[in-house]
């Protein structure tokens, strides 16, 4: 590396700050819920609240002419010790190790993460401007970076080669749920309607780690969405929601 790029390169580390421009409202409280990418739970809704000098309608304006947005956020719940210049992608099983730049780990070298997601409607109450979104794979207090409008015309490309991720996931796990589960979430019908969608969806995707993914043996676990604990166990391929209740 020449004089010039070293400065340059040390300059860009020095001025490479930024500050987030809104914050995300979303049903996951925490990271082991979250699907591994975006739009694979369709009923996970949420939304994207604007912040200071960003918290102007002007900054939207024309946005509403566009289905799906790009988000440009911070994974500020990655801990940076874990970094690696490998990672081992649980679409593989979790038994083979890939650059990191070859995959879409959220361990990342500067924690960055990019996400396609609908833009469901715009909204400006009490002076906050608040996007509405659909499909999130973010966790609740996420620090967005950046929005762009997503362009079909050159964001998509049916054609392209994805290596080992070619096709979407199927759903690794059948959901049922309990009939003590299912009378608390008729009683939540009116506040969330979408509640039962979302929890099938989130656990059908099977949010265990690889390795847990193999065992015959029955296992217990426990997510949280929005503000209620769920817990449910998994015997081979099926998930049974056992309980499901409001955290105090």
């Amino acid at each position: 590396m020449g004089a010039d790029l070293k400065q340059l390169h040390n300059n860009l580390i020095m001025t490479s700050q930024f500050e987030p421009i809104g914050i995300i409202y979303s049903p996951y409280t925490e990271k082991f819920a979250v699907p591994r990418q975006p739009n694979l739970v369709t009923a996970a809704e949420g939304e994207l609240h604007l912040l200071n000098r960003f918290n102007d309608p002007m900054s939207i304006k024309g946005l509403e002419q566009f289905s799906h947005i790009w988000l440009l956020f911070h994974f500020h719940h990655i801990d940076t010790s874990k970094q690696k210049l490998t990672v081992r992608p649980p679409r593989l099983g979790g038994n083979k190790s890939l650059g990191v730049f070859a995959t879409r780990s959220p361990f990342r070298p500067n924690n960055i993460g990019l996400s396609v997601v609908e833009l469901l409607d715009i909204i400006v109450e009490n002076k906050q401007v608040i996007l509405k979104l659909g499909g999130l794979d973010l966790v609740n207090g996420t620090p967005i970076i950046d929005i762009k409008p997503y362009l079909p015309y050159c964001d998509s490309h049916p054609e392209a080669i994805a290596g080992y991720a070619q096709q979407l996931p199927t759903q690794k796990l059948k959901v049922t749920f309990s009939s003590k589960a299912d009378i608390f979430l008729q009683s939540q019908t009116q506040n969330y309607p979408q509640l039962s969608e979302l929890i099938e969806q989130v656990i059908s995707q099977d949010p265990r780690p690889a390795y847990k993914q193999k065992s015959l043996h029955e296992q217990n676990y426990a997510i949280t969405l929005y503000h209620f604990n769920i817990t449910w166990k998994v015997l081979r391929h099926e998930a049974i929601v056992e309980n499901i209740h409001i955290i105090s």
